[in-house]
């Protein structure tokens, strides 16, 4: 097909308002602070086999943590388990990871994103400047579901008390969600993670507010290996952490 010129007589817009399109065609700054909504997380209290509230606030580290709940039963998922993902990284780190649960390396190891989804978060990682050391990695569920399935709403209910007293000690400054079951099971958003990537939440724990990064999981990056991918991902981490560079410490 060849090249559609514009008639020569066309009329020519004037200059304020050729920058005036301009302006309209370029793509929206990015906001630099979260949104003030807040979704709040309030910890279910008819949980069968959870140790009770006051032994996850009676622990104040998150090796306390591990030992507390290291036995839980209280979904089908533990039984199940060979090793329990309780989760891994700096204790004090400004940056946490949240994924949707353990596979079968992580399962094997006990250690969260071990395998080829691992691998590539931790060049995730690198690429904005950080180690993995750094960060803090945990997940919705502790222990792995069959053949790799997404955690039900039950078997993510039943774990998400643990999650919320892990980012209530560890106190990061992000939090950047990892696919779409962090972002629905702790902040409530069940539209597509691709509509909803790279815009800001806040999340609500005992008196501050979290803001949050919703991004693609690692494994749908390995599936989906595109330049526009691969992009997005790297746009939302490196907003993430230009907000921990800004936050007071």
């Amino acid at each position: 097909m060849g090249l559609v010129r514009e008639p020569i007589h066309a009329p020519q817009p004037e200059p304020s308002q050729t920058r005036a399109a301009q302006a309209e065609a370029r793509p929206p700054v990015r906001p630099a602070a979260p949104p003030p909504a807040a979704n709040t997380y309030v910890r279910p209290t008819d949980l069968v086999g959870c140790p009770p509230p006051e032994a996850l606030a009676a622990a104040t580290t998150l090796a306390e943590l591990e030992r507390a709940i290291h036995g839980c039963l209280a979904c089908p998922l533990g039984p199940g388990r060979l090793k329990f993902v309780f989760g891994e990284g700096d204790p004090q780190a400004r940056l946490l990871f949240v994924g949707e649960g353990p596979g079968r390396d992580e399962d094997l190891q006990g250690r969260p994103f071990v395998g080829k989804a691992g691998e590539l978060l931790d060049k995730m990682i690198g690429a904005i400047g950080m180690k993995r050391e750094e960060a803090y990695i945990a997940n919705v569920v502790k222990c792995r579901p069959p053949d790799n399935r997404t955690p039900t709403s039950d078997e993510a209910r039943a774990c998400l008390g643990y999650l919320h007293r892990q980012i209530e000690l560890i106190q990061p400054a992000v939090i950047v969600t990892l696919g779409a079951t962090p972002l629905r099971e702790l902040l409530g958003v069940t539209e597509g993670i691709t509509r909803v990537r790279g815009q800001w939440k806040r999340l609500k724990v005992g008196d501050r507010e979290i803001p949050v990064m919703p991004t693609f999981h690692p494994a749908y990056v390995l599936r989906q290996y595109t330049q526009d991918v691969r992009r997005a991902v790297w746009e939302d981490l490196k907003a993430a952490k230009d907000w921990i560079d800004k936050a007071p410490a």
